[in-house]
């Protein structure tokens, strides 16, 4: 069933539906790095955008710029399309229903468009965990039509020049995007490790890389995502502005 939620962030609005995959927390920590990483950017790129969770997230936060959000799911653009109209943001993101594999192909005028691109793709290779019977939920958890080479390809060709690719992923899967991320010439310049409470164990990974950028590593301050009493902490409160929906 869909549902219309605030999401926050000067009361967003976004169609979601209970038996599709919806948004975590991963969406908006990676919509808050990548504008504290790149305030400037103008044109933007969200391959793998669900329902639009980071589009609209970040029209928030950048003020300024205009967002193209790819996902390969149609019921997703679906919701992503009705959710920008819901909010008046037509002038500034758009939707397109393609394969991030096939972008090159389909859509030439992308190239060398963006100032920014974002991903949070499938965190799991293809024939690794247990495959979901709901098809929404598999192809967004799980790598299906694309896997992370395409992803990571495909940000690199729709890059200018010194733009950001900025990707949200599983440490587990670092080695993996470090090699494909040199092969294409993206070069990773910011790593911020997420974990569930100070001093714990990274299960989430927050990398920012710069095509034709330098070869220096930039290890930023742990994220905490909950404190000592299991309450989002206060590194948390200020991404969400203070204006969190329930937990």
């Amino acid at each position: 069933m869909e549902s219309i939620e605030n999401i926050g962030f000067n009361n967003l609005k976004l169609i979601q539906n209970d038996k599709s995959f919806r948004f975590g927390i991963d969406a908006i920590i990676l919509a808050d790095f990548a504008a504290a990483i790149v305030p400037g950017a103008k044109r933007v790129i969200d391959l793998g955008c669900g329902n639009g969770i980071i589009p609209l997230v970040l029209s928030h936060k950048l003020p300024a710029c205009r967002i193209t959000g790819i996902d390969v799911q149609e019921e997703a653009i679906d919701m992503a399309k009705r959710s920008t109209v819901i909010n008046e943001l037509e002038d500034r993101i758009g939707f397109i229903k393609a394969d991030v594999s096939g972008l090159e192909i389909k859509n030439p005028e992308l190239s060398r468009s963006a100032d920014l691109v974002l991903s949070n793709p499938p965190y799991v290779s293809r024939g690794r965990g247990i495959e979901n019977n709901n098809s929404f939920m598999l192809i967004a958890r799980q790598e299906t039509t694309a896997d992370i080479e395409d992803f990571i390809r495909t940000a690199a060709w729709a890059l200018k020049d010194r733009g950001h690719l900025c990707m949200v992923h599983r440490p587990s899967r670092l080695v993996d995007i470090f090699y494909y991320c040199r092969k294409y010439t993206l070069e990773p310049k910011n790593i911020r490790f997420v974990v569930p409470k100070k001093g714990g164990i990274s299960n989430i990974v927050l990398l920012d890389c710069v095509l034709g950028g330098g070869k220096e590593l930039n290890i930023m301050k742990e994220l905490p995502v909950y404190d000592s009493e299991r309450k989002y902490s206060p590194e948390i409160l200020e991404i969400y502005e203070k204006m969190l929906f329930s937990q």
